[in-house]
């Protein structure tokens, strides 16, 4: 398939999880990828992974929850390949602690990377869009940041919050440049930064017992949606939220 050939699209936090089967998919699709992630041994086997199916991709090791590695990382990408078309801004971090507990630091760096990155990202990718006559960003958000919250999570719950209200304003003011901006919202996906979840048994059966389907989500259960964003069959989609939770009970 080919639905985003010749397409370059940068995706962070593609190291695992998430972040790895959409940039797999873009690349399957006939994207150019451009993989981020902090991790030097999760980014080489997705860069790998890519380039062993037959995909292009290149890895781009630079922190997202600063300014000027975010901005040397899209330059870097822009002079690579001349261009860039998509915007997917999946990496984040998930501190787990009670609010009267939770350490400044945690507190700090959930912010710098789950919506600080997002915002430079936006930003330094929004111009160099701007300069190609347009161009789509997602953000991975979470059903943590609407109506149902998540236990000990204050800092993930915050800035994901606050991604989905950066999500609206951006799609707003980017909409003059050709340039579409929606999030999309997880629910429980099983990937590494879940899988405690499946050795709590009585944690795991409450949290089905509000998921109509009756089962976790998977990476690729958010991909789909991902590239139909992306997609010229999304161009009047922009500003919105959409959940991948299975239907999940808000309470």
């Amino acid at each position: 398939m080919s639905e985003f050939r010749e397409k370059v699209a940068l995706v962070t936090g593609a190291g695992r999880g998430i972040g790895r089967a959409i940039a797999e998919a873009f690349a399957r699709h006939g994207a150019i990828v451009a993989v981020n992630d902090l991790n030097p041994t999760g980014l080489d086997e997705t860069v790998t992974r890519i380039s062993a199916a037959g995909g292009r991709a290149k890895g781009y090791l630079f922190d997202v929850a600063k300014k000027m590695p975010v901005q040397a990382m899209i330059a870097q990408v822009v002079d690579d390949w001349e261009r860039l078309d998509i915007l997917v801004n999946n990496a984040g971090v998930e501190p787990r602690a009670a609010l009267l507990e939770l350490d400044e630091w945690d507190w700090q760096r959930t912010l710098d990377v789950n919506l600080s990155g997002p915002f430079y990202a936006m930003q330094v990718a929004g111009r160099a869009m701007r300069q190609t006559r347009g161009g789509v960003i997602v953000n991975i958000a979470s059903i943590a940041g609407r109506a149902h919250g998540l236990k000990d999570r204050s800092a993930y719950v915050a800035s994901k919050m606050g991604l989905l209200g950066l999500t609206r304003e951006a799609a707003r003011e980017l909409a003059d440049h050709n340039i579409r901006v929606n999030a999309v919202c997880p629910g429980v996906i099983e990937t590494e930064m879940t899988a405690a979840l499946r050795k709590d048994e009585a944690m795991l059966q409450k949290w089905l017992e509000d998921i109509p389907q009756r089962r976790l989500g998977s990476p690729e259960d958010v991909v789909g949606l991902v590239l139909f964003l992306c997609s010229d069959a999304a161009g009047y989609i922009t500003g919105q939220a959409i959940n991948v939770d299975g239907g999940k009970v808000m309470s």
